[in-house]
């Protein structure tokens, strides 16, 4: 392609002068401004692959680091880099997060545009990556080791008691009514028995069967009474608060029968029955009353919310007394005085001025949100007869809701209350409820409140199991395989070299173990290995062989598949970490059929203008070079980029970096390539790849206003552009 004589300033230089297959850059004037003219010298370099000796380094590529969606905008970006480098790496297109979605969908639709983009101008692909810790999909992999569900019939359904009240357990009948004063309500024979002597209006007749019922809106509940009368008719009313409620119809007749009605609950949380039978001449009975729902079967267990709860085990700190004009304490232990044993005590004072001057809660050890099942089973008995009503606190003593478990009907004998319900969002509250208050000063008497054998636990459901670890690796290698197969499909065989596994290394000293959540935390990390087991990278390098021989025309032989990781170079653990990182691969390959074929150093180093610190760096990258060529594997320097430190070890910006400082990272560059030609013998020659084509701009994720580039923001060759040149053409 001809171009007539066109003046170009000197940013699009070594994009151009890099592009001789496409453009003829002779036909270019180029002027150079003033304020760049210390960078003239730089303008003679041809462009940077043309520096290799591929007869005395025939497997050596170079490599950089790119956006897979600003390469493939074709613009500066893709001509600066088939112009200057044999081969590129997806900075994070290629990596399981961006390619998995959260319900297990795999995409690759990305990586198949960069694949054939690339075999359009004969670029080679380095993968990264198919093993690691990091930018993994965590919602799916978790979803994966998620407990299994126990088999169970999907229509069949389970009745569960919400609420059931015989009346031959009342002595007197304590509920609201609103009658005629003539109607009678009274606990006989064992049932509420309502009489009423004249006709009046249904609804003037009109008296609660419970109260304080804990239900949950909307939800299809089933109300079942065994009642009869002198007469037929039917019960009318609802069930529900005094605004919100559902209407009810409830047939009877002279005989005893059991009736069963199904309503909706139209509140969310306490919930009353309001029964009217202000038309019936003569006597109602009620011998029970229930409230259920059907659930879908379940193994339910009772996780326990508290320590404690039994006296002949000592306090608890979990049963507070807050007794009148006093501080909270844990419930003293005491001796029953009526002779069961070790009890909790608590006092409550008389001529109260209201009936929470005196205290005693249950406290959780967690916060109850809303939809939260509980159940609460204790003994109580008190040094007279009151009612007590139980309320829903925060910590205790920071109100909630009036209403909780009911309401207790202590007298002096011991009596059992069990409770079991839904935390609604009133209990809840905007912080969780976190404690029953039980409100004892109800009445002028003082006394002594007694309870024992306390369980308060949470219901969760139990029809699912969790895995066993064998079964979470079975799971894990599966979703291992499934992964690798895609990308391999995806790339179709063009892409031979990758990174296997990514930075499985602790950073620490002498024989480095791998990685693992104990011992390296992190919440936004999936460590394979914590499922797999240490030997998981033998998994990975069976599945890529697997699936890469099944490409088609794909060569097995052609693949190469490196361990990759940072800190090789360090000097701060004596090079231990590339010591384990050799170590480490020579574990894998003992069973004789795992091959690993190369190691990959990242690099993201920093030139010091500390002398002493410079040699110790230097020292650092040849210790490397020599541990790694070692191992006899190939050798690639993955990610190599630099920034620059003053003498007392901190970053300088992009901005204030000298010309002089410039060149000195350039000629440390130059150092590191020599040293990689002269220590890694020509056969293990794979490669370098530099990390980051310009610097990195202010606010970026990686290496923030750094001179990591080897091209500035403008695309204007840089000092180091010339180190790295002379660095490869220096061999």
């Amino acid at each position: 392609m001809k171009f007539n004589r066109y003046h170009l300033g000197l940013a699009l230089l070594p994009m151009l002068a890099g592009c001789a297959d496409y453009i003829d850059t002779d036909n270019y004037i180029v002027e150079k401004p003033a304020s760049i003219a210390e960078f003239e010298y730089l303008n003679d370099y041809k462009p940077l692959k043309e520096y290799v000796n591929r007869s005395a380094h025939p497997g050596f590529t170079l490599g950089t680091a790119l956006s897979v969606d600003d390469y493939l905008k074709q613009g500066s970006v893709y001509l600066l880099t088939n112009s200057n480098f044999d081969m590129m790496t997806a900075g994070n297109a290629m990596k399981y997060a961006l390619c998995v979605s959260d319900n297990g969908t795999m995409n690759f639709d990305k990586v198949r545009s960069f694949v054939d983009a690339a075999r359009n101008v004969g670029m080679q692909i380095y993968g990264h990556t198919l093993l690691w810790h990091s930018q993994q999909n965590n919602k799916w992999l978790n979803s994966l080791l998620a407990d299994k569900e126990f088999d169970f019939d999907p229509d069949a359904k389970n009745e569960v008691v919400d609420f059931e009240l015989d009346f031959s357990s009342l002595s007197e009948y304590t509920y609201w009514h609103q009658s005629p004063d003539a109607t009678v309500f009274s606990i006989e024979g064992g049932c509420l028995k309502i009489d009423n002597p004249a006709a009046v209006n249904f609804w003037e007749v009109q008296y609660f069967t419970f109260d304080n019922v804990n239900l949950q809106k909307d939800v299809e509940y089933q109300l079942t009474v065994e009642l009869k009368a002198t007469a037929e008719g039917a019960v009318q009313g609802n069930v529900g608060g005094w605004s919100d409620n559902a209407g009810i119809r409830i047939p009877y007749s002279t005989d005893w029968e059991t009736k069963t009605i199904t309503f909706t609950s139209a509140t969310d949380g306490g919930t009353h029955g309001l029964f009217q039978t202000g038309d019936l001449v003569g006597t109602i009975w009620y011998k029970s009353i229930k409230i259920s729902h059907l659930e879908a079967p379940a193994m339910e267990i009772g996780v326990s919310l508290m320590s404690g709860g039994d006296a002949d085990k000592g306090e608890s700190a979990n049963i507070i007394a807050r007794e009148h004009g006093n501080s909270d304490i844990s419930a003293r232990v005491v001796d029953d005085p009526a002779g069961t044993g070790k009890v909790y005590e608590c006092n409550y004072n008389a001529n109260p001025s209201e009936a929470w001057d005196s205290q005693l809660f249950i406290s959780s050890n967690e916060p109850l949100e809303a939809g939260t099942k509980v159940h609460v089973k204790f003994r109580y008995r008190a040094t007279d007869a009151r009612s007590i009503d139980t309320q829903a606190h925060g910590a205790p003593g920071s109100y909630h809701h009036w209403q909780f478990i009911g309401t207790l009907n202590a007298t002096t004998d011991w009596q059992e209350h069990e409770y079991t319900g839904t935390i609604s969002g009133d209990q809840a509250g905007s912080d969780g409820c976190s404690a029953i208050a039980f409100n004892l000063s109800s009445q002028p008497a003082g006394g002594t409140f007694y309870i024992d054998d306390v369980v308060f636990e949470k219901i969760v459901s139990a029809n699912t199991i969790p895995l066993t670890p064998e079964e979470k690796a079975e799971v894990l290698d599966a979703e291992l395989g499934r992964w690798i197969k895609g990308m391999m499909d995806a790339t179709g065989g063009y892409v031979k070299a990758w990174d296997l596994m990514n930075e499985g290394l602790a950073d620490t000293w002498g024989d480095i173990d791998l990685k693992h959540q104990s011992t390296v935390p992190d919440a936004n990390a999936f460590y394979w290995q914590d499922y797999l087991g240490d030997m998981y990278v033998r998994n990975a390098v069976k599945y890529a062989r697997q699936y890469y021989a099944e490409q088609e025309n794909a060569n097995p032989d052609d693949l190469k598949l490196f361990i990759n990781d940072y800190n090789l170079e360090a000097t701060y653990n004596n090079n231990d970490k590339a010591k384990s990182l050799v170590k480490w691969i020579a574990k894998w390959e003992e069973d004789g059929v795992t091959r690993i074929d190369g190691i990959g150093s990242q690099m993201h180093i920093s030139y010091s203008c500390n002398p002493t610190e410079q040699k110790k760096r230097e020292e650092g990258v040849v210790n490397m070079l020599k541990i790694l060529a070692a191992s006899g594997k190939l050798i690639r320097i993955t990610e190599l980029d630099m920034g620059i430190d003053d003498e007392n070890g901190n970053a300088i910006q992009t901005a204030d970096v000298t010309l002089e400082q410039h060149k000195a990272m350039g000629e440390y560059y130059r150092f590191i390539i020599n040293k990689y030609f002269e220590l890694v013998p020509v056969e293990q020659q794979f490669g370098i790849c530099h990390w980051c084509q310009t610097d990195s701009p202010e606010g970026s994720g990686w290496r923030a206003n750094t001179p990591v580039g080897l091209w500035n923001l403008n695309l204007q060759r840089k000092p180091t552009y010339g180190g790295y040149a002379d660095g490869l053409g220096d061999n």
